[in-house]
């Protein structure tokens, strides 16, 4: 854009002065015209000391060390300013540099852009519209070569293209104000999330500070738990408890199955009773395919019962019987036995209430004294824990898990809010967002701030070409396009994507993710430009006007 403005300045200047002064020869630019003025004489420009006749200026011959009197012809065309000096008859020096004064051969491309096309390309039998869309290079028709003006279509498209690019521009700025909005509204949610995981922090640590106390109390408790069951003492007593209990439930379970065996087995007799009649008193010569199917079948399921043994109930009320002295288990025999565990309780027993109390308080702090001070085991038995203490250990155990999550959640808050996300923290608004583009036999993606990758049309895998490291910055030089997909001049973010998948016989992977400015988000081009070391040129409103502070930048337009 600022080269095109340029040129517009210069036409400008080049119709003023041409107004003032008259014409000028051939292919002088606008700010070159004031060396010509004269109509008798011409003074090189860089070699003023040599003058020349006005006649010499365009004669196709070159006279001027610099080639200045050759402005409308490629007779000077082979000056080159690595060419080494040459002497120069006549000059103060008597050397020169042999360096072109002008720039080319200047098309004025009314209707267009002015601008200047290289000496070779004059009168070389080729329509430049490219440059020169007026034709005016070709002003000798060399082989018959006639070049029409197209100033006036190619002028339109231009200033269609250059609508385009200032809309394209305009989309680009809104999109990046939007852009800096969602991000600075996604750092306050990040912000935000860290105050109240921190709240919460505080609270679960006291809930776990709680729980933890409530859970050793209980600890103290099963401790000093003295176990007795029933009349017998011990975890014999405890046992034989237990035991009557699960044969009485057992017990219960096999009448309910006996019942609803003895329910089934009269319907099975009633159904044998109906079938039974069916097959006395049904007609054999009535032709009724179905009930004939019937009587077989039961014939068939008659002569298989018969079969079967005769299965008695014996069994099965020997097992409902209750326990006694003649039947099953007798309990009793179990429940009265001694156990050495019953003195304490016969000794308690005598004792008053206050004063059993009292011994066994001091009993349980002795033990919790000799545990503490590493004197006495702590018995670690989770099978003999109170339904309590179980569920106060896993309160304990889900505060412990929650608090460690909520620990690790603020933790990567935190290191996310620290990240480098650009300026303003623009690149927030991307984060997670992946964007390809289809190249050949691969389909290059990249995923912002995350990684890059090259995935395989035809089944052969992905390869990581890099994972994101940091934000650097380094200085553009490319030629401006109108459809703007361009890096342009001037200093640009690249994203270093580094560490990817290491090469046969090579480094590992890498990408440098050049930014330029665009109304979206698109992958431009990717080129390879050394072995395994990638340059990625991508569009996006994020590097629109983008400040770079204590950093030489130059404002590059979309």
């Amino acid at each position: 854009m600022q080269k095109l403005q340029k040129f517009a300045v210069l036409t400008a200047m080049g119709v003023l002065s041409v107004a003032a002064a008259g014409s000028v020869p051939r292919g002088v630019g606008p700010e070159f015209a004031s060396h010509y003025q004269s109509k008798d004489s011409f003074r090189c420009i860089t070699n003023p000391d040599v003058e020349i006749s006005a006649s010499r200026v365009n004669d196709n011959t070159c006279d001027c060390p610099d080639g200045s009197d050759e402005p409308g012809t490629a007779a000077c065309a082979h000056i080159d300013p690595l060419s080494p000096q040459q002497p120069l008859p006549g000059s103060s020096s008597g050397t020169t540099n042999a360096t072109h004064a002008l720039p080319g051969f200047w098309c004025a491309n009314k209707g267009h852009v002015g601008t200047y096309v290289p000496f070779l390309y004059v009168n070389d039998g080729i329509c430049d519209y490219d440059l020169c869309c007026d034709g005016t290079e070709e002003y000798a028709s060399v082989g018959g070569t006639t070049c029409e003006n197209r100033c006036a279509a190619i002028g339109k498209e231009h200033r269609r293209l250059a609508e385009e690019k200032d809309r394209k521009m305009r989309d680009a700025q809104t999109q990046r104000a939007k852009m800096i909005a969602d991000s600075a509204a996604l750092r306050m949610q990040t912000e935000s999330r860290i105050v109240e995981l921190e709240n919460a922090i505080r609270v679960a640590s006291a809930e776990k500070v709680a729980l933890d106390a409530k859970y050793k109390e209980l600890q103290k408790k099963d401790r000093n738990r003295v176990v007795k069951a029933g009349s017998g003492g011990g975890k014999l007593g405890v046992l034989l408890g237990q035991a009557k209990t699960r044969v009485n439930e057992l017990r219960e379970v096999l009448k309910n199955v006996s019942d609803e065996r003895d329910q089934l087995r009269d319907k099975v007799n009633e159904l044998d009773t109906v079938l039974r009649k069916l097959k006395e008193e049904y007609n054999p010569n009535f032709n009724d395919e179905g009930v004939k199917a019937a009587v077989k079948s039961f014939e068939d399921f008659a002569a298989r019962e018969a079969e079967q043994p005769d299965t008695g109930d014996e069994d099965v009320s020997s097992v409902l019987a209750e326990d006694g002295e003649h039947s099953g288990i007798n309990w009793a025999e179990f429940e009265s036995s001694d156990d050495d565990s019953d003195i304490i309780y016969t000794l308690d027993a005598y004792l008053p209430a206050f004063l059993r109390d009292f011994i066994q308080n001091q009993k349980a702090a002795l033990r919790d004294w000799l545990v503490e001070n590493g004197l006495l085991a702590e018995k670690q038995n989770s099978a003999s824990e109170s339904q309590a203490t179980r569920e106060a250990r896993e309160a304990k155990e889900n505060a412990e898990r929650d608090l460690q999550k909520k620990e690790q959640d603020v933790e990567n808050e935190k290191t996310d809010l620290a990240k480098d996300y650009g300026p303003s923290s623009i690149f927030r608004a991307l984060k997670g967002q992946c964007i390809d583009i289809d190249a050949g036999e691969y389909t290059y993606e990249l995923c912002w701030l995350d990684k890059t990758s090259q995935k395989s049309k035809k089944g052969h895998g992905n390869t990581n070409m890099g994972n994101f490291q940091r934000i650097d910055y380094e200085t553009a030089d490319d030629e401006e396009r109108l459809d703007g997909k361009s890096l342009g001049k001037g200093a640009r973010m690249v994203l270093r994507y580094e560490d990817g998948q290491a090469c046969w016989n090579g480094p590992n992977r890498k990408t440098d993710v050049w930014l330029g400015c665009s109304d979206k988000e698109e992958v431009w081009r990717v080129t390879e430009a050394e072995k395994c070391v990638y340059k990625m040129e991508v569009g996006t409103p994020a590097a629109c006007d983008e400040q770079v502070e204590g950093k030489a930048h130059v404002k590059d337009e979309l």
